[in-house]
């Protein structure tokens, strides 16, 4: 990895952050390597949930290097849930009560990775009781990591970031993504877009959560909505934009906590519009 990471991260071999940037760096690194080498890929919840060896075999050596540091913590990854809404739900309830839970998305963007398309990312967040305290975001492609540490800001590659300043949607870019589950959020996210389209500068649907997220981070994005979503999609993200001086909250304008699926993260300027925009199209949640 070329110049990804800040010295001020890096204490020691248990700092949770230093962890969590080596095991995406180390993720990512393996998961750019296997591009275009992919031996099977299988469908989950829909014919448009991927899953590929990759995915596996990148959980598989993001939980080992956790647990080598931190034997005790527990890990909630993509690949170890059973596909769909509800599974997710009822494992982040199972975990809800650990002390320090790490939330793992081994490649945020599986489709773009199957077809070559370089928008992917390892998305790793820690939780202490439920409140994401570390959240990492790291693009192989670009060799771009994006860090945030509750409290102390978020950086992209040590330099500090920092939301956009557009204050109407007019002015703003947005991203929103299709969602794997057809029949449930996928119609009311389009229904969502056919609605905040003519209201914006431009749509973007680049097909990974955690990086569109990363982005409204660091001022690319205006903002980003999607319905629908899972824990490991928005853990580590939330908490970048959070550091970064905006708004994460559910699409009712709840605070954003590790329960929410159906996300609205913002600049913080535009938050509020976007959240009526959504709601008088009818396109805030599956109903």
């Amino acid at each position: 990895m070329t110049g990804g990471v800040s010295e001020s991260f890096v204490v020691g071999s248990k700092s949770f952050t230093a962890v969590a940037i080596n095991t995406a760096a180390k993720a990512g690194e393996w998961i750019k390597s296997k591009l275009g080498d992919i031996n099977w890929v299988d469908t989950k919840f829909s014919a448009q949930d991927l899953v590929t060896e990759v995915d596996k075999g990148s959980e598989k050596l993001i939980r080992n290097l956790i647990l080598t540091h931190f034997p005790d913590h527990s890990i909630l990854g993509e690949e170890g849930v059973e596909p769909g809404p509800e599974a997710s739900k009822k494992a982040l309830q199972a975990m809800s009560d650990e002390e320090y839970l790490w939330i793992v998305d081994p490649i945020d963007g599986t489709t773009n990775f199957v077809h070559g398309f370089p928008f992917y990312s390892v998305s790793i967040a820690l939780a202490h009781k439920g409140e994401v305290i570390v959240g990492v975001v790291y693009d192989p492609s670009r060799d771009e990591l994006f860090v945030a540490e509750k409290g102390k800001g978020a950086y992209r590659h040590g330099k500090k970031t920092e939301v956009s300043a557009e204050d109407t949607l007019l002015r703003s870019l947005i991203a929103t993504g299709f969602p794997a589950d057809r029949d449930g959020a996928l119609p009311v996210n389009l229904k969502g877009m056919q609605a905040i389209a003519p209201k914006v500068r431009n749509l973007r649907i680049a097909g990974s959560a955690a990086l569109h997220m990363a982005y409204v981070a660091t001022g690319r994005l205006s903002g980003f909505w999607e319905i629908g979503l899972n824990p490991w999609d928005i853990a580590a993200g939330a908490l970048l934009i959070q550091e970064s001086g905006g708004r994460v909250s559910d699409s009712d304008g709840t605070p954003y906590h590790l329960g929410v699926r159906n996300v609205i993260a913002t600049n913080g300027h535009i938050h509020d519009e976007l959240i009526q925009e959504l709601a008088n199209a009818g396109a805030s949640r599956i109903e």
